[in-house]
């Protein structure tokens, strides 16, 4: 299993303080990666970095706020002085906002210019473009790296009520392909997972009623996934620890993996 191993290699996480953040940050830790837990909840940062230590891996919490770009530079000086230059950068944080959820309550042309930039700010410019504008030069610098940024089955084809997400998340697809054709002669590759249905706290109340009964849009997600039920979160490490194998995926960049149970497969 050399093929897979990171051993020697340093992963910065930022949303690892979330559900499916957290679960790459452990999966790449399984495969010998040192981690940077990065995040805004100090609560939950410090329990992904203590579960990996627990588990036999190297971690740390590192807090800042992927919207800051000083933020940012202050945790990546902290990074290096403790870990080293990182080899890998995972973008998982983002999320819908049930500002600008279409509902009974509220229809499209209600949704405000800026509660839409603040979706778009957390799930392009905080989920992708400000972390690899702080990580991706000194990785191109090197000669050397990995970045995966995290996509959604709602940027390829765009989803009922959740419209600024889907089109943040396009946008994401967008970038990660621009800087795979840029930093490409650098050894640097940008690839993107995309998940499917992965219940999380900021989904929760789209899926499931206030008793835990499945909601009417559950029941037509999962009719709709060939695999009939949700993902689970370690289910997307996999993805992630061959995306950041500079031996597994040497050839493997401006892609995109889907972990989705078949949902983008499924037509009638």
């Amino acid at each position: 299993m050399k093929l897979f191993d990171l051993s020697g290699e340093i992963a910065v996480i930022i949303g690892a303080t979330g559900a499916l953040g957290g679960a790459i940050a452990e999966g790449l830790a399984q495969a010998g990666a040192a981690i940077a837990v990065v995040g805004r909840n100090v609560e939950r940062g410090q329990a992904c970095a203590s579960r990996i230590e627990a588990d036999g891996g190297r971690a740390a919490f590192f807090p800042a706020d992927a919207l800051s770009p000083e933020s940012l530079r202050a945790a990546h000086l902290e990074i290096q002085k403790m870990f080293g230059p990182p080899d890998i950068l995972v973008n998982a944080a983002g999320g819908n906002d049930p500002k600008v959820t279409v509902t009974g309550d509220r229809k499209f042309e209600q949704i405000t210019p800026e509660d839409w930039r603040a979706n778009f700010d957390l799930n392009l410019v905080g989920g992708a473009l400000l972390p690899c504008q702080e990580f991706g030069p000194e990785m191109v610098a090197r000669g050397r790296g990995s970045i995966i940024n995290i996509g959604s089955a709602a940027a390829g084809i765009p989803l009922s009520r959740v419209v600024a997400y889907s089109a943040a998340k396009a946008a994401v697809v967008s970038l990660t392909q621009f800087l795979a054709r840029e930093w490409a002669p650098a050894n640097v590759r940008v690839n993107l997972i995309t998940p499917g249905f992965f219940p999380a706290e900021q989904n929760r109340r789209l899926l499931f009623k206030e008793d835990g009964s499945p909601t009417d849009r559950t029941r037509s997600i999962l009719g709709h996934t060939p695999m009939a039920r949700f993902g689970q979160p370690g289910e997307l490490a996999g993805a992630a620890v061959f995306l950041a194998s500079p031996r597994a995926s040497a050839f493997v960049t401006g892609t995109e993996i889907r972990v989705d149970g078949g949902f983008l497969a499924q037509t009638i």
